[in-house]
């Protein structure tokens, strides 16, 4: 049977209700009643939205209670009114199909998109499991059609994140017929976020070619292709002027990512684009909300990465990590890449870091994380590269040569932008990750200043029938967790309490580590704590922000989550998702309040830097520990 069901002759009405994907999270509310009627809420919003509104995209969200409620509602554009008030009736009854209080859901049909979650999500573009759907009949003059499909879906990747609202439709002429086209973003996502949703949408539905129509769809974007009319001609438009300075287009496809989880493109678009349109092997693909089976990550020449970071060399050094030195590469193609190269040693362990993280990098992927696009293994060389950050690392805006160059919305979206990179890392993947090295220099930022979580060579899976780990030390002195450090005990709540000692150093532009100059010679969370104590939170904020440019209660209410994320008890600290949440309300903090915060001390303190890092050896580390209460 063939997917081509339904053409657009005249004005006949039709929702395009076919059920394209349907997951469902895996975790429950913890207030079924509760979490109910914020749904409930949400749902009732969103239709008045669309039914009274005529809205064709519409956010809601509900935060009563323990279990807030994030939805999102998206037609396609050439829906009429009456279809899409008909769709979001489908979808919304439908999404209630999940298991009783499933936590999180989402439907996708050809005609709309409806979703939920307990956690903020309305600018997530993609996540893991995204997929492609296609039809079973073989075009007429394949090669031809081949050709035309993929300019135009190129064209619509490319023009699409240029155009206000997000939407393009196009029909190209063909022999015997015309190809039909669209793209669309969520309407509240930015530019690029679109461009990264469209370009791993453009990678995927490659595989359905020759065949005469497709579908791709990610958390924030659509993407569909047939050769039978599915929208009225008259909703096309000349994406042309979009297209402008995009040359051949290739740069648009590089570096795109096929499938979900981080899925690694070699080259797949190119490799179509230039070698004749050879159709490539169809991927398996899990659920969208779930995990799914994977390819591994590029596997790199080392001559070519020698070649790419002129034989790395100092002046294309951007950092030091505890592993290894990272170096700026330009590859072949003109991209540009952040090349890791690990250090030799007599350790043991080499292949084991060098595995975790490879591992783990390629099969998670989000916006606040790093890419990990290959890897290279030569000899006793081990080398992994990354997607390259424009600005780098967070330490250096903070306390470095850009020191005093953020603002509070660009340090409030870094703070919220690595919580939800933890959160999912913790909650959202198909298995728990801790990281175990939340610091400023792991946190890198893109060229619009959002972070990145990096470096996953200390990265630990947590069983899902444990709480916690017992493992030797391994960490950065200074951001560590007091169980941790001391006793081994590794949970996810170390992670909480790392990213708390962060967000302290983001408001105060103080190092953690660093000893206050006066007599107390007191650290970061000592004095965060005295001074929440006294009521006189706003005196620990960075003295180069400006007063004007942010809420005096705002500021408050994230240095106590600071603080609540460094509770001596890692059972009161809150899961990283309870933080984003508590981010984004403005009322759900006024019943948690933090208790005195403890902090993990090096004897061999110095005024300069007293943190002992990731390279350093773990029984002296351990050995060298004490915990002091914040007083």
């Amino acid at each position: 049977m063939s997917w081509s069901w339904w053409s657009f002759h005249g004005a006949v009405a039709d929702p395009q209700t076919r059920l394209l994907n349907k997951g469902c999270s895996q975790y429950n509310a913890t207030n079924l009643s509760n979490f109910y009627q914020n749904l409930n809420s949400t749902l009732e919003d969103l239709r008045t939205k669309v039914n009274n509104q005529s809205k064709h995209f519409a956010t809601a969200q509900a935060a009563k209670g323990a279990d807030p409620v994030y939805a999102m509602f998206q037609c396609r554009n050439y829906l009429s009114n009456t279809d899409c008030s008909a769709c979001f009736a489908t979808a919304s009854a439908q999404i209630r199909n999940c298991s009783a209080g499933a936590n999180g859901a989402r439907v996708i049909y050809d005609g709309c998109f409806l979703r939920y979650e307990s956690n903020g999500f309305f600018d997530q573009t993609t996540m893991p499991g995204n997929s492609m759907i296609c039809g079973n009949q073989t075009a007429v003059g394949a090669n031809a059609f081949d050709a035309a499909a993929q300019q135009a879906l190129m064209d619509l990747q490319i023009a699409t994140p240029k155009i206000t609202g997000f939407f393009a439709a196009t029909k190209t002429q063909v022999a015997g017929g015309a190809i039909y086209a669209i793209a669309q973003c969520a309407e509240n996502v930015t530019q690029s976020g679109c461009l990264d949703c469209l370009t791993v949408g453009y990678n995927n539905i490659q595989s359905c070619f020759p065949n005469t129509d497709g579908r791709a769809f990610d958390a924030g974007c659509f993407m569909r292709y047939s050769e039978t009319s599915f929208f009225a001609d008259n909703q096309t438009i000349d994406i042309t002027p979009f297209l402008k300075g995009s040359s051949s287009k290739k740069g648009a496809i590089i570096g795109g990512v096929v499938g979900g989880v981080g899925l690694i493109v070699i080259l797949l678009a190119l490799f179509v684009w230039l070698r004749g349109y050879k159709k490539p092997k169809r991927v398996p693909r899990g659920d969208i909300l779930g995990a799914t089976e994977l390819r591994g990550p590029v596997n790199y020449r080392y001559k070519d990465l020698k070649s790419a970071t002129k034989n790395f060399s100092d002046e294309n050094k951007l950092g030091e990590g505890g592993f290894g030195d990272v170096y700026k590469g330009t590859l072949k193609n003109g991209k540009v890449v952040a090349v890791k190269k690990l250090i030799l040693g007599k350790s043991s362990k080499l292949d084991e870091h060098f595995e975790s993280e490879v591992k783990l990098i390629s099969n998670v992927h989000h916006r606040n994380l790093v890419r990990l696009l290959g890897c290279c293994s030569k000899g006793q060389e081990r080398i992994l590269v990354y997607e390259y950050m424009a600005n780098n690392s967070l330490d250096r805006f903070l306390f470095g040569e850009k020191k005093g160059s953020l603002n509070w919305k660009q340090r409030y979206d870094i703070i919220l932008g690595t919580a939800r990179g933890l959160a999912y890392l913790h909650e959202d993947f198909h298995v728990c990750i801790i990281h175990r090295d939340i610091k400023t220099n792991n946190i890198l930022l893109d060229e619009d200043l959002q972070p990145r979580i990096a470096d996953f060579g200390l990265a630990r899976l947590l069983p899902e029938d444990q709480s916690h780990l017992s493992t030797k030390f391994a960490g950065t002195l200074g951001y560590t967790a007091p169980e941790y450090a001391i006793h081994g005990q590794l949970s996810v709540k170390a992670d909480t309490y790392s990213f708390g000692v962060v967000v302290l150093e983001i408001i105060s532009g103080q190092k953690s580590s660093e000893l206050r100059a006066d007599d107390d010679g007191e650290f970061l969370l000592q004095k965060a704590w005295k001074l929440y104590e006294g009521d006189m939170h706003l005196e620990l904020v960075d003295k180069t922000l400006d007063p004007h440019e942010y809420d005096a209660e705002e500021m408050k209410k994230v240095i106590e989550i600071a603080l609540l994320c460094t509770q001596a008890s890692p059972a009161a600290r809150p899961t990283m998702s309870e933080v984003v949440v508590l981010l984004k309300s403005k009322n759900l903090l006024e019943q948690m309040k933090p208790t005195m915060p403890v902090f993990v001390e090096t004897n061999y303190r110095s005024r300069a830097d007293n943190s002992t890092s990731t390279g350093s050896s773990t029984s002296k580390a351990t050995a060298s520990t004490s915990v002091l209460s914040a007083r």
